[in-house]
């Protein structure tokens, strides 16, 4: 992800606007070899990911490499919607993210500290009821219902590597 370009990434109702008290990460433009293995690994991955959530996934909307560094953070959202400017987020069904790389208090080459992910299940009415805080691990697969609210915690040192895609 290092050797790739790197644009801020958007968020979904403020296109025009790259809102950084909403959102601070970069996209990253990966590699083709790159990203065909990434593809190939999450098409492969889609039968049991349906299974697992009780659905019957088609297709996907492709992979997104994204890097997070100090101070870096996704406020609580959710990634199904309904937005003119980019009809497909209507579809989406299942959220899928895959840590490149982890999370731990002391840092290690390739680590960082922070960058937790926050799920907010259905039965959650406010921040105080119970969240499920995923610190990140290299190689975990994460998903979730595309509905769910959800947040990425602040890096606070190091820089936080993923990919994240979206199941319909």
């Amino acid at each position: 992800m290092r050797r790739g370009a790197a644009e801020p990434a958007e968020v979904l109702e403020r296109v025009e606007d790259l809102d950084q008290e909403a959102r601070r990460a970069f996209d990253i433009d990966v590699d083709p070899e790159t990203l065909g293995i990434v593809e190939s690994t999450l098409d492969a991955a889609r039968e049991g990911i349906g299974a697992r959530h009780g659905l019957s996934l088609t297709t996907r909307e492709g992979s997104g490499f994204l890097s997070y560094g100090p101070g870096g953070h996704y406020r609580r959202h959710v990634d199904h919607a309904v937005d003119e400017s980019f009809p497909d987020a209507s579809r989406r069904r299942i959220s899928a993210v895959l840590f490149l790389n982890s999370s731990r208090p002391g840092l290690r080459t390739g680590e960082f500290s922070g960058g937790e992910l926050v799920i907010y299940p259905e039965r959650a009415v406010d921040d105080a009821d119970d969240p499920i805080v995923i610190v990140p691990e290299e190689g975990t697969l994460v998903t979730f219902f595309s509905a769910t609210a959800h947040e990425v915690k602040a890096v606070t040192a190091g820089v936080r590597d993923v990919v994240v895609d979206w199941y319909y």
